[in-house]
């Protein structure tokens, strides 16, 4: 049984450790986390591709380092984190739940109404990691547009499994999901 896919992504070479997600299924972890050069590499890339906008989000956590290095290297003053818990500053929430590929329970996606408030009437770029099932994705996409704000693009380092075929989707790789062996399922 292979551990490891090892792929390249935004002109680097990674291991991603081969993951269990039910007895058919394996799923090839991506964590930016801790590999600033990845993150400032793939930032680039999609930063080339980035369409017009006003203000980009992205859920938390994953989504975090790449937002901030795409917003500091096209100059943008502020990004929006949609949070998973609310929190003792945040007022007049807006929220939307998800249930991630990753995570074995529902979870709720928190907006705090200022930053609403920033999105109402502007043009949004969602930023996430990976793209797999979508549902983090569909989870953004209500929040913003019960903000008010208008989706301008959809935008991810990878697109995993059934992702990949999105057309709505800009990402800068694919990446297969697994047998239980660790092998490629769709490429």
């Amino acid at each position: 049984m292979k551990e490891y896919y090892e792929m390249t992504i935004a002109g680097l070479r990674r291991r991603l450790p081969l993951c269990p997600i039910s007895d058919k299924l394996n799923i090839g972890a991506f964590v930016i986390f801790g590999d600033p050069e990845l993150t400032a590499a793939a930032a680039a890339l999609l930063v080339e591709r980035c369409p017009e906008h006003d203000v980009m989000i992205t859920a938390e956590s994953k989504g975090i380092p790449l937002v901030y290095e795409m917003a500091r290297q096209m100059g943008n003053e502020r990004y929006i984190l949609a949070r998973k818990s609310p929190k003792l500053y945040m007022r007049n929430l807006f929220s939307a739940e998800v249930r991630s590929i990753t995570t074995d329970h529902k979870q709720v996606l928190y907006l705090d109404g200022s930053d609403a408030e920033y999105m109402r009437g502007r043009r949004v770029v969602i930023v996430d990691d990976v793209i797999s099932t979508g549902e983090s994705l569909r989870a953004l996409e209500e929040l913003v547009t019960s903000a008010g704000g208008i989706i301008v693009g959809r935008m991810a380092i990878l697109a995993e499994g059934d992702a990949a075929s999105r057309s709505d989707l800009i990402y800068l790789e694919k990446l297969p999901l697994f047998d239980p062996e660790g092998n490629p399922l769709d490429f």
